[in-house]
């Protein structure tokens, strides 16, 4: 009867740990709707609908032309009337992609919108099913909530590169000096 309890405590305990494949990522619960706050933050495994990619396939789809790397960086703009954005300081990003600030926050204003539904038509020809890779940094939501934004919007082709530039600096692949896209003022 001993043993018997003995085994039933310690199959109650083992259920109760982690296994091992898991990680913190994994219990981070997928939000119904877009992360309003605090976007530097551990973020869900995956984001349903589009492909979650690590550094060496979103090397692949870049490289490859599968997809246009979209750095979604927050980054502070001019309080003037149409403003330009502000770089404090020089950013790196994926070469060859493009530079759209602010467009992961968790609520757009109908310009910043806009600017995002505009530069996303632009940069795909049109094509709903032409590849979008959506990043940011490790542990930033931006990228998670662009992606969920684009597939919202209808894109077929959505790939999420969760570990974002510092994935990339991490692999010591080749980065360019990212330039935000200007926001045209109507």
């Amino acid at each position: 009867m001993r043993t018997h309890q003995c085994c039933a405590l310690l199959a109650l305990l083992l259920t109760g740990l982690p296994s091992g494949g898991s990680s913190a990522a994994d219990a981070v619960p997928v939000p119904e709707g877009y992360r309003m706050t605090e976007y530097r933050a551990p973020t869900p495994a995956a984001l349903p609908g589009a492909v979650t990619v690590d550094t060496a396939e979103a090397r692949a789809l870049v490289e490859g032309g599968k997809a246009v790397a979209i750095n979604v960086l927050k980054l502070d703009r001019s309080t003037l009337p149409g403003g330009p954005w502000i770089v404090a300081k020089p950013f790196q990003q994926i070469p060859g992609g493009v530079w759209l600030p602010n467009v992961g926050l968790g609520a757009l204003t109908p310009e910043l919108d806009g600017y995002f539904r505009a530069n996303l038509d632009r940069l795909t020809d049109g094509s709903r099913d032409r590849g979008v890779l959506f990043y940011c940094l490790a542990d930033c939501w931006m990228s998670w909530n662009a992606a969920k934004r684009a597939l919202e919007m209808g894109y077929r082709q959505v790939y999420w590169y969760r570990d974002g530039m510092d994935g990339w600096a991490e692999a010591g692949l080749p980065t360019e000096e990212a330039k935000p896209v200007p926001v045209a003022v109507r």
